[in-house]
């Protein structure tokens, strides 16, 4: 029989011994600092892009701000097709640079700390949270899909990612840079900006569908739909660290396995290897027994006779610190190299931006 302590006091119970936390789990409190910093970042970018493209609506004839390239975030395709001209042809692509560059810090995020970037950074991300945390107040649950319809649905995001990356795959470099020099790809993010400006009813019916589907489904849209999360999810396969279970410290109480977002069975894993981990560390928070549940590098003899093992510890500080470093310091470096804005004369927006919704694909004309 076990014995779990309670505030010093042993209790007979038939579960293995509980040593308490010794200090409080701080790594919600600083995801949530850390997810609305970058969502008031993303609300910054937004309020400047819409007055760069109103100056050129009204022919010039209102306030003028330079044209954030940060929104080009926003343009994970623009990003994914300017990454493979820059490996085809070692060059960096002169329309929508700091789409390539963003892009890579996101993929490199994933690829060092699995999707960190769906937890910690992406706006949608951090909506998508709080709809099925504000569902759960309104409805009482949020619900569970059987597995027999939540494995389909799932791969949804995966044959959208496949269609990107085939079609994209078979573009090749001066297919590329010619269709970022359209019309079209010059003003990709303004079409971006102007479907939520003129959003028509079929637009509406539908994020209202998603709005509603987020509310009452777990992160529906990054489950289910996100072709950019599918790819960070596959990177995230190869990412050193991972959630990681001590058998021994663990008590089996499953407080983690009910916490997590993903409905992953984190109780019966030794480490967390799914492409559904997005590193938010709730199962970590949820966890009442001391080392029993770490996000942490893969465990190394110690040096100590009487430990076997011990492990490197990412807390929720050193990942919002080196998630900043990666960001921050891909964007100096393209600012640095002159590599991060789009070089275009003022004339060709003034003649684009104010018909950009007229503005067709390429393979549609």
């Amino acid at each position: 029989m076990g014995t779990l302590v309670n505030e010093g006091v042993p209790l007979d119970t038939g579960k293995k011994t509980l040593i308490r936390r010794s200090a409080q789990d701080r790594s919600q409190r600083i995801r949530r600092i850390v997810q609305w910093l970058f969502v008031a970042l993303n609300g910054w970018l937004g309020v400047q892009f819409f007055l760069w493209v109103r100056y050129y609506e009204h022919s010039g004839n209102a306030l003028y701000v330079p044209r954030p390239a940060g929104v080009e975030g926003w343009l994970p395709i623009a990003g994914l097709m300017n990454s493979k001209y820059f490996l085809s042809t070692g060059q960096v692509p002169q329309i929508h640079p700091a789409a390539m560059f963003l892009f890579a810090a996101f993929m490199l995020m994933s690829l060092l700390f699995k999707k960190a970037f769906c937890a910690w950074l992406c706006p949608v991300g951090t909506i998508s949270e709080y709809l099925w945390k504000l569902g759960r107040k309104i409805f009482g649950r949020n619900l569970h899909l059987p597995r027999w319809a939540d494995l389909p649905l799932r791969g949804l995001k995966y044959l959208l990612l496949g269609f990107f990356l085939f079609a994209i795959g078979a573009m090749s470099a001066e297919a590329l840079d010619g269709f970022m020099e359209t019309p079209y790809g010059l003003v990709a993010d303004v079409k971006m900006l102007n479907f939520f400006r003129h959003m028509g009813q079929t637009a509406l019916v539908t994020i209202g569908l998603l709005v509603l589907l987020s509310m009452l489904i777990q992160n529906f849209w990054c489950r289910y739909l996100c072709p950019y999360g599918a790819l960070m999810g596959i990177t995230s396969l190869f990412s050193p660290v991972k959630i990681r279970r001590d058998a021994d410290a663990c008590i089996d109480c499953g407080k983690c396995a009910r916490a997590c977002p993903a409905n992953l069975p984190v109780d019966k894993l030794v480490q967390v290897r799914s492409a559904e981990c997005s590193a938010c560390m709730i199962c970590v928070a949820a966890c009442p027994a001391q080392d029993a549940l770490q996000f942490s590098l893969p465990p190394r003899r110690a040096a100590v006779p009487a430990q076997r093992w011990y492990r490197r510890t990412v807390g929720p500080l050193a990942l919002t610190a080196i998630l900043a470093y990666i960001f921050f310091g891909l964007v100096l470096y393209a600012r640095a190299t002159n590599h991060w804005q789009t070089i275009m004369p003022q004339s060709v927006y003034m003649h684009l931006v104010p018909r950009a919704d007229q503005l067709t694909h390429p393979g549609m004309e």
